[in-house]
């Protein structure tokens, strides 16, 4: 590991564009058609559009239907306060935590801590050098926890990459004390069958269960060859993260087959990604309740045993999703928002093509009570506005705004820029606020945009895979409420309850 303090802080402001440069890990790169994503860290999505295409992101800018290159756009009620440009560590950011005064932003080459104390004027208190993509990060305690979703020669902070047909290939988790925020301790690394894309915390008082999404984009991976229907649970005891380690393998996708029983995808699903694993799970402790968003198949699980999850209800969408991606529970628990990653956050599906309801997230409620709850289909959200064809545009990771009454979230849509909307009814979902920037170029699509946008303790953060962290601030009747709620840690992905319950 390598510790890379950094006391300086480099502003931006509204209107101040700057080119995006250093973007050496890779996203997501799959094609829209398929939506295959790899999950390797190797060269930036980054390829020729037709001349075609290139004339009419010309024209589109010319007219003003897109912002300018880098340009700045937001509604009236977002203002932009700050921005932090990437520093020291090159690669893609990712995912975003907080906890009190700190925010937490992965990237592909490891991770930075802010002191947000000061919303307007963000500062750098550590950057930590632990290359292994994708870097989802998340916060317990003194504890920091990271995923590694890509082939390594070993479990160090100096590892390299490494085929995967390597005996000695390392994926999984790794664990660090960030009891001192300036000089975080690597403690601890577990091993997982087919890495750790992404990873959920259920936190408890003596120990934090960790569940750990992966899956198979190809049969490259020894250890994610289908059926790879389960998810990992690591056990890490918060005295003693040394001895952290893997307890079970529940199997989500039980059934005959080489695929298991998730959704087996083309040729009688063309486009569809066949279930052989978890892309994400969001929890809601305070309801012992789970969402899987699972390649092709969206769950509904009751995790009232942490260490043996069970399937209550299975969803699929064979006419609009194609990459089950993440899930958001709204507050009561009665509806659940799961986005679809087509073309795995490397395509520009944010178009008059495409169109509304595909790359787009579905709402479902959940109906009923219990073993008997069932996931009911209402209707589809996806961003009014049009990009150009050069921007990767996909529904992505977002929060709630903790607002009682009301369903409303904030969500990063890459190169869409950052979205505001209410679904408190399900059935008509609504935008009422929005931030983008213009595209990073114009005469390819270059892998760039917001990665993670959530709400925490008043404040929107997005963390851009180019730009790097953005800090907005909402004024809106509708959300001003949300003001008022104070957090003291935030994984969006281990929901908290922000009103207690009421039935």
């Amino acid at each position: 590991m390598i510790l890379l303090n950094d006391p300086r802080t480099r502003g931006r402001r509204l209107g101040v564009a700057a080119a995006a440069a250093g973007l050496l890990a890779a996203l997501l790169t799959a094609a829209p058609a398929t939506a295959t994503p790899d999950p390797g860290d190797g060269p930036a999505a980054s390829r020729e559009v037709s001349g075609s295409d290139r004339a009419e992101v010309q024209d589109a800018l010319e007219s003003g239907e897109i912002p300018a290159r880098d340009e700045v756009v937001h509604s009236d009620n977002i203002r932009h306060l700050a921005n932090i440009p990437k520093d020291v560590l090159p690669g893609t950011n990712s995912d975003l935590a907080f906890q009190g005064k700190y925010a937490f932003a992965g990237n592909y080459d490891g991770f930075r801590i802010f002191d947000i104390s000061n919303p307007r004027a963000p500062r750098t208190v550590a950057q930590v050098l632990c290359p292994g993509g994708q870097n989802d990060i998340s916060v317990s305690g003194d504890l920091l926890f990271l995923s590694t979703d890509s082939s390594r020669s070993d479990s160090s902070c100096h590892s390299t990459t490494q085929p995967a047909t390597e005996k000695s290939s390392w994926e999984g988790m790794k664990v660090f004390d960030i009891s001192d925020k300036r000089n975080p301790k690597y403690v601890a690394a577990v091993e997982t069958a087919c890495g750790s894309h992404t990873h959920t915390l259920v936190p408890e008082r003596r120990n934090v269960y960790i569940y750990v999404a992966s899956y198979s984009p190809n049969a490259a991976y020894p250890d994610c060859r289908p059926p790879h229907d389960g998810i990992s649970v690591i056990k890490v005891p918060r005295r003693a993260p040394e001895k952290a380690k893997v307890v079970a393998f529940p199997v989500l996708f039980p059934g005959d087959g080489p695929d298991g029983g998730g959704n087996p995808g083309g040729p009688t699903n063309p486009g569809v990604s066949k279930t052989t694993g978890c892309h994400d799970i969001t929890v809601l402790p305070s309801r012992d309740l789970a969402a899987g968003a699972c390649m092709g198949d969206g769950i509904l699980f009751s995790i009232r045993n942490p260490e043996r999850p069970r399937v209550i209800d299975q969803v699929q969408d064979n006419v609009n999703f194609a990459f089950w991606h993440s899930a958001t529970f709204n507050q009561r628990a009665n509806k659940v928002v799961f986005t679809d990653e087509l073309g795995g956050g490397g395509g520009a599906t944010c178009n008059a093509e495409i169109g509304p309801n595909r790359g787009a997230d579905g709402i479902y409620d959940i109906v009923g009570k219990g073993k008997r709850s069932k996931l009911v289909f209402r209707s589809y959200f996806k961003i009014p506005r049009h990009q150009a064809d050069t921007e990767n545009c996909v529904a992505h990771n977002g929060s709630l705004i903790p607002v009682r009454g009301r369903d409303i979230m904030v969500q990063a849509w890459y190169q869409g820029g950052v979205s505001v909307w209410e679904f408190t009814d399900s059935r008509r979902p609504r935008e009422i606020a929005y931030f983008e920037r213009g595209p990073l170029t114009t005469d390819r699509i270059t892998t760039g945009g917001s990665w993670s946008a959530y709400y925490y303790n008043g404040y929107i953060y997005s963390n851009d895979i180019a730009k790097g962290l953005d800090v907005l601030e909402l004024s809106d009747r509708r959300t001003d409420p949300a003001e008022r709620v104070r957090l003291r840690e935030l994984n969006v992905q281990t929901q908290p309850d922000y009103f207690g319950r009421r039935d």
